[in-house]
């Protein structure tokens, strides 16, 4: 296949992916802008999503028109429930799935559907939640060493964080949920941007997946991103490169 042709294909793919992102950062923007109210100064929560929707370069545009459905003129009256679903894939993997739905019982099947057709099965609440901590996490890009790793560890610290995770291109910022905003804004203060600014729920301990085991995990974190339901995908697992 021709180089032009194979490039065309990655980036439809990449733009189909960052455009999903899109839509699911916008009914997070409308269910928080809904719930707390359209300013996100006095709304955490929205400002959160508002971040990190500016941190994958979410146009303004669709931010906007994301809180004027939840609390202007054209309100279309649509309420979302959060929902996390827990359970099992192939080769004993923990998997939370968090979801906004307008229809408990369409989202419970298409989860359910997704699980089982990739060996897996949808546990009870409470399954593997118990392998998880709850944490805020802040990705602070890095770039030709920039910032310096001294500077970041002593201005995280002295905000309250919990621990700085030191990558090559990142630094990985871990609170606990009741301090998130507070470090976070005393790092906005301090001249940091962020690419993932949420409290999520992360792993324990992961465990190593290979094989068909891993290529069906693969298949159902892809089969996750399409669900317009799925917010975010929480796992105890590594893959193969």
């Amino acid at each position: 296949m021709p180089k032009y042709k194979l490039f065309a294909e990655r980036k439809g793919k990449l733009d189909q992916a960052r455009n999903t992102r899109f839509v699911k950062l916008a009914r997070e923007i409308y269910m928080h802008a809904r719930r707390g109210g359209p300013n996100p100064e006095a709304n955490p929560a929205l400002k959160a999503a508002i971040a990190n929707a500016r941190a994958i370069h979410m146009p303004n545009e669709n931010i906007e028109r994301a809180i004027r459905k939840a609390t202007g003129a054209d309100k279309d009256g649509v309420d979302y429930e959060e929902i996390i679903y827990e359970g099992y894939g192939p080769g004993g993997a923990a998997i939370m799935v968090r979801c906004l739905t307008d229809n408990r019982n369409r989202t419970a099947a298409d989860i359910r559907a997704i699980f089982n057709k990739r060996g897996g099965n949808l546990g009870e609440s409470g399954c593997v939640s118990y392998l998880f901590d709850r944490k805020g996490l802040l990705v602070i890009p890095r770039e030709n060493g920039q910032p310096d790793e001294e500077t970041v560890l002593m201005q995280a610290l002295e905000a309250g964080a919990e621990d700085v995770i030191v990558n090559d291109d990142s630094f990985e910022v871990l609170t606990e949920p009741s301090d998130f905003d507070k470090v976070k804004a005393a790092l906005e203060e301090a001249g940091h941007r962020f690419a993932t600014a949420e409290v999520r729920w992360l792993p324990k301990t992961t465990v190593k997946v290979e094989g068909e085991n891993a290529e069906k995990l693969a298949q159902m974190l892809d089969a996750f991103d399409d669900n317009d339901d799925v917010q975010d995908v929480y796992h105890n697992f590594e893959l193969p490169e």
